[in-house]
């Protein structure tokens, strides 16, 4: 800067007071070393195109060296730190943007509150150059360039800003007109226009979507909008959310190296307000947030948009100039690397357990990353854990056939107050290892970049990465332990001390492979804390029945209940889900004759794995497959001599592999395919899905009734929805004189799998009466 004399100060002043504090730091700060010093006003964003015009005249000479300068408002220091209170927002104060009548009195009584903070500064020439190739080539008239000087201006000072406030304060500003002014853009809009047609891909509508997904992060809203989500949810939980230290070091860095997207599972609509909550107390920026336009409702949907929220439209179908602007829109966030978040699954999971990846949004970074517009992109899984959801009635409303409630503000009240009603345990938030997006598609101009079909397969293969870590890194909870033993008894109650034997066994597996249990998970080794567990969710209106007995303390979750309980018991089926399948495969390899058990079972493990597909998360074929010999040698090395000895002895092999799981994990989705493999088996003409899952709830309820199955869990409209999914990949929907016997072919599939969950399940049960007699003969003794 030493080296021009001519120094004009691009002063962006919105009171006399903020005015007078830029032109006194110009006189102490910058008049010194200059010879030539002028301050200029910049018009307000309002601002007429005289005023711009006006701006554009006075820069004519390329030599002149142009600094941005303005006051940045500052809360009082208190304890350190300097943030808004809720009694500054109680008392319609904004330290960020005091009354003008109380400026003056503000940096007269704390200096430190208003200090004058200047940009990085260009030559007038730089930014010549700078909208020619922005404008395609285009020199500008004095009000064009006005407004371009003036935005870069301001863009300039919010990066400035970012030194006094910290990073977390990093927002995007004029999202529009960068967006719209930008040469890229342009040519791609014209691009579009030529196919489309010009009014269906105008500049017009370009802008009315683009001010449609405009956000940022006020200042305000950064301090406050975390505090409000804390005091929303610490309302039913524990107020310490349960973080590991090692992942935020972890993503410190990666947050310091590249722009980060923030992947998380959908459990629950306080996942959002935990992130920042978790994300904000530890120093780490906000991220923005994607989210549906159904939660842009009242004054809910203006606090969001100043807090960071793109609100998208949940279909857009053939509305190509759509799509156009929100790529572009996603790329430019990408670009100038902000980081983003949005849930992978696309939408809650009403079962527990997680969905597939949804590859829009992730499609679009990956444009930008393959597009050269930025060096890199972590996809941060992150894994959000609650002990209880107050929701899981309305998900079982869900699967019964009922519809969402729609998002209102009477809704919003009713979700708030719902948090209150008890207490729902403790909140974890894990952050496992981030993806690359470069080492997962590798260097642009590679072939994910000129391939369609290439770049769709590793973008494929990089979400369900994303997601593998995200099931990997969810900790066990004992409410999902414990909520899996008692629905296994389909409505049997159990003692305190028979739940405590099969949880037990299976803290110990889990210990044994290193798999993540939160600390009241491990408590369950011990008696105490499953009956702490077991109380906990005995509470009125939990999903378990207390019975207290003239000997025996009994539990129990009952029809009306399972459905709830189901969400928990889903969560970590992931954990135990292969050693499940070898489970079944053993049993019902152990059918054929000894020289083809072998082969059979590893026929019948691939075939299981082809059947659940729709419902669970599996790595690759090879790696599954050695996944699979793992837990098979956990009975011993000399599992596959004892399974082709002639007879087998079936329950000593599987006892050898506790805890069993598979009557507990999987029965009630391989009933529930039973279900509606029935339904579609009878019904003549073209399928029509929602009137096959009605159908079948009906079918099932009659089922249950008539106890040709013990339990509700199968009567689920999502489980039917998968099986319906299922069952298409196999081509059984399809229209077809022999449909009905084809799909006979898969119900015998179905009936040999559950007679061998029916076999482990008898074993199971023989461990808790075994544990029952063992008691009664103690207490003879």
């Amino acid at each position: 800067m030493s080296s021009h004399d001519n120094v004009v100060v691009l002063a962006s002043t919105r009171t006399p007071v903020e005015d007078s504090l830029v032109r006194a730091w110009v006189r102490s700060e910058v008049e010194p070393e200059h010879r030539d010093v002028r301050v200029v006003t910049l018009p307000p964003l309002s601002g007429t195109p005289a005023a711009y015009a006006a701006l554009g005249a006075l820069l004519d000479d390329p030599d002149v060296l142009l600094l941005p300068a303005h006051v940045v408002w500052r809360p009082g220091e208190k304890d350190g730190n300097r943030r808004v209170a809720i009694s500054d927002l109680l008392r319609g104060r904004n330290p960020y943007d005091p009354a003008s009548r109380n400026q003056r009195s503000i940096a007269d009584a704390d200096p430190d509150r208003a200090p004058v903070i200047a940009g990085i500064p260009g030559t007038v020439g730089f930014l010549q150059q700078r909208y020619s190739e922005s404008h395609q080539g285009a020199t500008a008239d004095a009000e064009a360039f006005g407004r371009f000087v003036a935005r870069r201006a301001r863009l300039a000072l919010e990066r400035a800003d970012r030194a006094v406030l910290g990073p977390e304060f990093r927002s995007p500003g004029f999202l529009t007109e960068e967006i719209l002014h930008s040469a890229h853009f342009r040519r791609g809009l014209q691009e579009l226009a030529r196919r489309v047609g010009p009014d269906q891909a105008s500049e017009a509508r370009a802008e009315e979507i683009l001010d449609e997904l405009a956000t940022g992060w006020g200042r305000l809203f950064v301090d406050l909008v975390p505090r409000i989500q804390r005091m929303v949810f610490q309302r039913g939980f524990d107020p310490d959310i349960d973080v590991v230290p090692a992942e935020l070091d972890r993503l410190r860095q990666t947050v310091s190296g590249t722009p980060v997207i923030f992947l998380w599972s959908h459990r629950s609509n306080l996942d959002t307000p935990v992130l920042n909550v978790a994300l904000h107390e530890n120093g780490l920026p906000l991220p923005h947030l994607f989210a549906g336009i159904n939660m842009a409702f009242g004054p809910l949907g203006v606090v969001l948009r100043r807090s960071g929220t793109i609100f998208i439209r949940r279909s857009f179908g053939g509305d190509e100039l759509y799509k156009y602007v929100l790529k572009e829109f996603v790329g430019y966030l990408a670009e100038k690397r902000f980081n983003l978040s949005w849930s992978i699954e696309g939408t809650r999971s009403r079962t527990g357990k997680m969905l597939p990846p949804k590859l829009g949004l992730l499609g679009y970074t990956a444009e930008a990353y393959l597009a050269g517009r930025v060096d890199d992109i972590s996809l941060q899984p992150v894994s959000i854990t609650f002990d209880q959801l107050h929701e899981i009635g309305e998900y079982a409303n869900y699967a019964r056939g009922g519809r969402k409630s729609a998002e209102g503000m009477s809704w919003l009240l009713g979700f708030i107050k719902a948090q209150g009603e008890r207490n729902f345990g403790k909140i974890y938030v894990r952050f496992p290892e981030p993806v690359s997006m470069r080492a997962a598609l590798g260097a642009p101009g590679g072939a994910t970049t000129t391939d369609a079909d290439a770049r769709r397969l590793a973008l494929q293969k990089t979400a369900f990465e994303v997601a593998w870590r995200i099931n990997e890194a969810t900790p066990v909870t004992s409410v999902a332990l414990v909520t899996s033993v008692l629905l296994g008894t389909r409505g049997m109650a159990l003692t305190t001390s028979q739940v405590h034997t099969a949880v037990s066994t299976a803290v110990s597996y889990m210990d044994r492979r290193g798999v993540p249990v939160v600390g009241s998970g491990r408590g369950l080794k011990d008696i105490a804390g499953v009956e702490s567990t077991l109380k906990a969710l005995a509470v009125p209106g939990g999903i378990v029945t207390r019975v207290d007995g003239a000997r025996d303390t009994v539990w129990r979750i009952g029809t009306d209940k399972q459905l709830e309980a189901t969400f928990y018991r889903n969560s970590i089926i992931h954990v135990f889900l292969v050693s499940a399948l070898c489970e079944m495969a053993i049993v019902m390899a152990a059918q054929a004759p000894p020289a083809e058990r072998i082969e059979r079972f590893w026929a019948d493990v691939q075939q299981l794995r082809d059947l659940l597909k729709f419902e669970f998360y599996f790595t690759e074929r090879r790696e599954f497959l050695e996944q699979v010999r793992t837990e098979a040698d956990r009975a011993g090395k000399d599992w596959e001599e004892r399974l082709t000895s002639d007879p087998v002895d079936l329950r000593a092999l599987l006892m050898r592999r506790a805890p069993l799981t598979a009557s507990f994990l999987l029965r009630p989705f391989i009933e529930a395919y039973l279900i509606v493999a029935d339904v579609v088996s009878r019904t003549e003409g073209p399928i029509d899905r929602p009137a096959v899952v009605k159908e079948a709830l009906a079918l099932g309820e009659q089922y249950l009734a008539q106890r040709r199955i013990d339990s509700a869990e199968p009567v689920s409209a999502l489980l039917f929805e998968t099986g319906l999914k299922m069952m298409d990949n196999r081509g059984l929907l399809v229209e077809a004189p022999d449909r009905a016997e084809r799909v006979g072919g898969l119900v015998d599939q179905l009936e040999r799998v559950q007679s061998a969950i029916i076999t482990i399940e008898r074993l199971t049960f023989d461990l808790f009466i075994a544990d029952r007699r063992r008691l009664h003969n103690r207490g003879a003794s």
